[in-house]
């Protein structure tokens, strides 16, 4: 196995693409959902996903003013709980995050994490300052200003989850409670083959969700998939489902799904 390139190496290049693909720009237009073109964006939740007229950046413009307006907590919390309820919350998912990472970093051999859909970057510095390090990408600007303010450690750029490109692989991708907020099916599956492509051999994918049978929708902006249809999607690309491990934390039904790559 290839040792991924370590901090201390050359800058790495955010923008590179696959081989024979050229860089996307930036800017490139995505679509979490749909949305009517005069529709202004509503503080409850991005476009709703039965919408049919696309505005691109609708939900963009949702998430930097949920991030411009809200604390460090709240902006990328539970917009259901107060302030010490998130301070529970975050430390909550922290802790179960941290048991499926397991405790293998050291000084001479830290693990290379990447933190997608990071917000303000809570868990990308909690997982430096225990020793890993960490790359950390979100598709809001806002977020990604306010998580370099902090500083701490990770290396942040501004990304859709599907448009991410890395010159190495990583032995931990995280992806915590983003993509049941992707309510196109085709960016969401997209979005999830990305982040796969990302993970070494024998390195692990964790994502969030339910542990359902059955599409979840709940309000307008979350709509939770099938744990089958992330094994459809992961399960070709050498990733198997290990386990999934629920928040256990008040009525929340999300949890960790753990997929490992094989092959």
């Amino acid at each position: 196995m290839t040792d991924a390139p370590r901090a201390s190496e050359a800058p790495r290049t955010y923008d590179t693409a696959r081989a024979g693909e050229a860089p996307r720009p930036r800017d490139a237009p995505r679509a979490y959902g749909a949305a009517p073109a005069d529709d202004a964006p509503r503080l409850h939740g991005p476009p709703r996903a039965h919408d049919t007229t696309h505005t691109y950046d609708a939900p963009r413009t949702y998430w930097d003013t949920r991030h411009r307006e809200g604390d460090d907590l709240a902006s990328g919390g539970h917009i259901g709980l107060d302030r010490p309820g998130n301070e529970i919350f975050y430390a909550v998912r922290l802790g179960r995050l941290l048991t499926l990472i397991g405790d293998l970093s050291s000084p001479a051999s830290p693990l290379f994490v990447l933190d997608a859909g990071c917000g303000k970057g809570h868990f990308a510095r909690s997982l430096v300052r225990c020793g890993h390090h960490v790359d950390a990408f979100d598709a809001s600007e806002e977020a990604v200003t306010h998580a370099r303010a902090e500083g701490g450690g990770p290396r942040y750029d501004v990304s859709a989850l599907d448009e991410w490109r890395s010159p190495w692989l990583y032995d931990v991708v995280l992806c915590v409670d983003v993509l049941f907020h992707v309510l196109d099916d085709a960016e969401w599956a997209a979005s999830l083959r990305n982040l796969a492509s990302l993970v070494r051999i024998t390195g692990r994918l964790i994502v969030t969700d339910e542990d359902t049978q059955e599409p979840v929708p709940r309000g307008d902006y979350i709509l939770h998939r099938p744990t089958a249809a992330y094994r459809r999607e992961l399960e070709p690309l050498g990733l198997g489902h290990t386990l999934f491990r629920p928040y256990g934390f008040r009525e929340n039904r999300v949890g960790f799904h753990v997929f490992t790559r094989t092959r």
